[in-house]
């Protein structure tokens, strides 16, 4: 009796979670022969692109400037595979001839936005280095640029952001917001990838900085933990749903600093050299230099 009993509740549980009407939204088909994005192989693309902008600092540790180029090349040959396999899953996702043996378009695009990236990896290490160097300047207790790199969380969170938002900019679907949320998970630092960040940009600390998809920030501009540059409620279709694809987020001008736990809400302007203190709401512009800290 037992037994049955025991039976009769698996039968109905799957019955219930096969259920067509609980699945909608939450179920995505898989097509033979294209499978989805590898988050495991998507870890090994983060680790390759961290060990070609950084060498000797993230993958191979014996690398000196006799085998530089070796591992380098073989690093970059390794990360042109894996990206034209991944990107070809994330345009699969979604692409209306997959499964249908049609997918040669989708495979000649993928090898395309796999070149593209790796050609931009010299300008991704450029505009890194500059961070580094802003953190590095930004903390007195950083001893040289290699703790930077090796230690601080921003720099891995902003790698992963610099090579999701290149795949972003040439149109690679749902990979980027994966490798983003990659860095959120290690970092406690969440940036959309379609965010626009300047060079010489940092986080000290960084737990819990949130910086939204319309964000537009400047150069040499500072955040501490717990920012938070986000959107005010949505504005409503005449169906009542969230209008999608407009600008709600801040604009960061050159030069702003913004303190720990601040936020600030909404499409408005923080002005070239602002300083916007701890623990305050911002929902309006602000004109350059400005100053705004909370009054006892």
């Amino acid at each position: 009796m037992v037994s049955n009993n025991f039976t009769q509740t698996l039968t109905k549980a799957v019955d219930q979670l096969s259920d067509p009407t609980s699945l909608k939204g939450l179920f995505h088909q898989h097509q033979d022969g294209n499978p989805l994005p590898s988050g495991k192989v998507l870890e090994e693309i983060i680790e390759l692109s961290r060990s070609i902008i950084f060498p000797g600092y993230f993958g191979k540790s014996k690398i000196n400037k006799h085998t530089i180029r070796y591992h380098i090349g073989m690093a970059v040959e390794r990360l042109s595979k894996l990206l034209e396999d991944q990107i070809l899953a994330g345009l699969c996702f979604s692409c209306p001839h997959s499964g249908k043996g049609e997918n040669t378009p989708c495979k000649m695009k993928a090898r395309e936005m796999a070149f593209k990236i790796i050609e931009q990896l010299p300008e991704m290490r450029r505009i890194l280095a500059t961070d580094v160097e802003a953190a590095f300047n930004g903390d007195p207790a950083a001893e040289n640029m290699g703790e930077i790199i090796s230690c601080y969380p921003v720099i891995k969170a902003l790698t992963n952001y610099r090579l999701a938002h290149q795949m972003h900019v040439i149109g690679v679907p749902l990979i980027p917001r994966i490798i983003t949320e990659m860095a959120h998970s290690e970092t406690g630092i969440d940036i959309h990838p379609a965010a626009t960040i300047g060079h010489h940009f940092t986080i000290d600390h960084g737990t819990g900085v949130v910086i939204g998809a319309t964000c537009i920030i400047g150069n040499n501009v500072k955040l501490y933990q717990g920012v938070t540059l986000g959107a005010k409620s949505f504005p409503l279709d005449e169906n009542g749903n969230p209008i999608k694809g407009i600008p709600r987020h801040p604009i960061l001008e050159d030069d702003v600093i913004v303190y720990s736990n601040a936020t600030i809400l909404g499409r408005i302007t923080i002005g070239r050299g602002s300083v916007i203190g701890a623990n305050i709401w911002v929902t309006e512009d602000l004109e350059p230099k400005s100053k705004v800290y909370k009054k006892n």
